[in-house]
C-alpha cells in the first residue's frame, strides 16, 4: 500500500490520468458515432460482458484520478454497450462498491459511535441518498440526449489545470 502511495497518489498521476480518460471518452465517442450499440438494454449484458466492465473497474482501483464510473462507462462503451447502458449499469455497479467502502470505514472506525455521531451519520447518509437520486437522474436524461464527451474535455482541462496549478506553486 505504502508503494501504490508513493508511486500514484501524486498530482502528475492523477493530472495524467483525468487527462488520458478524458482523451479516451473523446476517442470512443468518435469511434462509435453513428454506430449502433450492440447492447440496448441492460438485460441484454451478459455474464462475460459484465465481467469484462468490471475488470475496467479496477483501473480506477490502482490509478488514482481515474473515476470509477468513467472506467467502467469507457469499458462499457468498447464493448458495444448503449451509453444508456452503461450509465445505468455503472451506477448499479456503484451500489456494492459503495456499500463496501462505507462498511470497511465503519469497521475501521469501529462501532463505538455516539448519539450524536449515528445522528450525523443517519443524516449525510440520507442526504447524500437523495442527492445522489437527484443527479443520477439529471445523468441519465442527460446521456440520452447527449454524448461522454463534455465528460472528456472537463477532465483533460482538470488535469491541465492541476498539472498547471502544482508546477507553478513550486
Amino acid at each position: 500500500n505504502d508503494l501504490f502511495e508513493e508511486l500514484f497518489y501524486n498530482y502528475q498521476t492523477v493530472s495524467i490520468a483525468l487527462i488520458v480518460f478524458g482523451v479516451a471518452f473523446i476517442l470512443v465517442e468518435n469511434a462509435h458515432k453513428g454506430k449502433p450499440a450492440r447492447i440496448n438494454a441492460l438485460t441484454e449484458l451478459t455474464y462475460p460482458t459484465v465481467f469484462m466492465i468490471g475488470m475496467f473497474q479496477l483501473i480506477a482501483a490502482v490509478f488514482p484520478g481515474t473515476s470509477r464510473s468513467g472506467a467502467t462507462i469507457v469499458g462499457a462503451l468498447l464493448l458495444g454497450v448503449s451509453r444508456t447502458v452503461a450509465a445505468e449499469f455503472t451506477f448499479f455497479l456503484a451500489i456494492p462498491v459503495m456499500f463496501g467502502a462505507s462498511l470497511l470505514k465503519i469497521l475501521k472506525f469501529g462501532f463505538a459511535f455516539t448519539s450524536t455521531e449515528l445522528m450525523i451519520l443517519g443524516i449525510g447518509t440520507i442526504t447524500a441518498f437523495v442527492s445522489s437520486l437527484l443527479i443520477i437522474r439529471f445523468l441519465m436524461s442527460f446521456v440520452k440526449k447527449h454524448d461522454f464527451k463534455v465528460f472528456g474535455w472537463y477532465r483533460i482541462i482538470l488535469g491541465i489545470a492541476v498539472l498547471a496549478y502544482f508546477m507553478l506553486a513550486k
